[in-house]
């Protein structure tokens, strides 16, 4: 083999193992973190409904990466989040003061962990929705099941348009914004926010293009054909198996 042969031989095996390299390096983070011995076993009996691997593939946050987990309930995904972002990173786990009045427990959960050695990184924000911010700009903001909370009378019914906005604002260039929620059949926009907690994917998209974002795309991880969106979220038949959306946003 001549030497410029061996040259172009060597190149295209190294970069085949650096591109092999980076494929394992991410299941095998996202893998660390769902091991990770500080979840509760309440959280661990929920990984499997919530199709935990696939979604944290798809939110793809890496090391170092400043995280908002907005409305984050008692903390399911900001503990993973932690462990992903690791210790040059940060997460911001956001609740918003109404959400706060009427789910307590999720702020008691989240204080009794964040900032301790094992998720010193986790930071806990309580602010009026209509006045969210953040001490610096991020590289990702991810909701879980509650965008469209931000529609009802016990969050005030904020101006969407300025929400929205100030999410915009928060991230850095090229960040993303991840929704996750229950999906309303289509074309009842926000009209079952109140009684079925659910709202319509294509509003979510056309209230986020309008702030500023850019539709990136989807991932079928938690959708449920079975689901007719007739029901509400709690109801026994369904609970933990609604067809629920995710969706990724970028700040362009």
């Amino acid at each position: 083999m001549s030497r410029p042969s061996r040259v172009i031989l060597l190149v295209s095996l190294a970069f085949f193992a650096v591109t092999a390299a980076a494929a394992v390096e991410l299941p095998s983070r996202i893998g660390l973190a769902i091991a990770d011995p500080g979840r509760p076993s309440d959280d661990r009996a929920l990984d499997d409904s919530r199709h935990v691997a696939e979604v944290l593939a798809f939110a793809d946050i890496r090391p170092g990466n400043k995280v908002v987990d907005l409305m984050p309930g008692k903390g399911y995904y900001t503990r993973l989040f932690s462990k992903l972002a690791g210790p040059d990173g940060k997460v911001y786990a956001l609740q918003p003061t109404e959400m706060d009045k009427v789910a307590p427990k999720g702020l008691e959960s989240l204080r009794s962990f964040a900032g301790t050695p094992a998720y010193a990184n986790v930071v806990v924000l309580v602010q009026p929705v209509s006045a969210m911010s953040v001490p610096e700009k991020v590289d990702v903001i991810w909701t879980s099941q509650n965008y469209h909370d931000l529609h009802d009378p016990f969050m005030g019914s904020p101006d969407i348009a300025k929400v929205d906005a100030a999410l915009f604002n928060a991230l850095k260039p090229h960040g993303t914004l991840i929704v996750l929620d229950h999906a309303a059949a289509a074309g009842t926009g926000t009209s079952h926010t109140d009684d079925l907690h659910r709202i319509d994917p294509a509003t979510v998209k056309a209230e986020l293009t309008a702030a500023g974002f850019r539709y990136e795309g989807q991932s079928d991880a938690l959708r449920n054909p079975a689901d007719t969106h007739t029901l509400g979220i709690r109801d026994p038949s369904l609970r933990g198996h609604t067809d629920r959306f995710l969706l990724k946003f970028t700040k362009p």
